[in-house]
């Protein structure tokens, strides 16, 4: 990736629909000059907020679901050998888990960004990127004692 110039980096953008989707939507000013994608739940308004973008289905619900996990790493299998992205950026869910890990098998950089509404304490998803993230972004300086290593870069909103 060191390499690449910014603009020549491929993106996956990988979240559950909903808040987290609308998190790493509101990124756009980073991701919208760069090649990129999209995993995500197939729902109406990940299609509504995805129009004329490419977006790649994976299996829901996820919360605390071995199932949904297994699914869910076939399809991060599928999509990272095709795509070979060279960055990952998730706000979460579980969604995140095996794209994350599958990915960094693959040699792609990984970034996190923790959710806004938990400043206290990790999310499961949190926990289990943390140790394996090259950036962890939190959005309160009280996430820190939660996340050591991570980085404030404030809100997102």
């Amino acid at each position: 990736m060191e390499n690449k110039k910014s603009d020549e980096l491929k993106i996956c953008l990988v979240g559950s629909s909903g808040g987290h989707l609308t998190h790493l939507y509101m990124l756009k000013p980073f991701w919208k000059d760069k090649k990129r994608f999209w995993v995500t739940f197939d729902k109406e308004d990940a299609r509504s907020l995805l129009e004329g973008e490419t977006m790649y289905p994976c299996y829901y619900p996820t919360n605390r679901s071995l199932k949904a996990l297994i699914k869910n790493t076939k399809i991060a299998w599928k999509i990272l050998r095709k795509e070979k992205p060279d960055l990952i950026i998730s706000s979460g869910a579980a969604v995140a888990v095996p794209f994350f890990y599958l990915g960094k098998l693959f040699g792609a950089k990984l970034i996190y960004i923790e959710v806004f509404d938990r400043i206290d304490k990790p999310t499961m998803t949190g926990k289990m990127v943390y140790p394996i993230v090259d950036k962890f972004i939190v959005q309160w300086e009280e996430q820190k004692a939660v996340y050591p290593k991570a980085v404030n870069l404030g809100s997102i909103f």
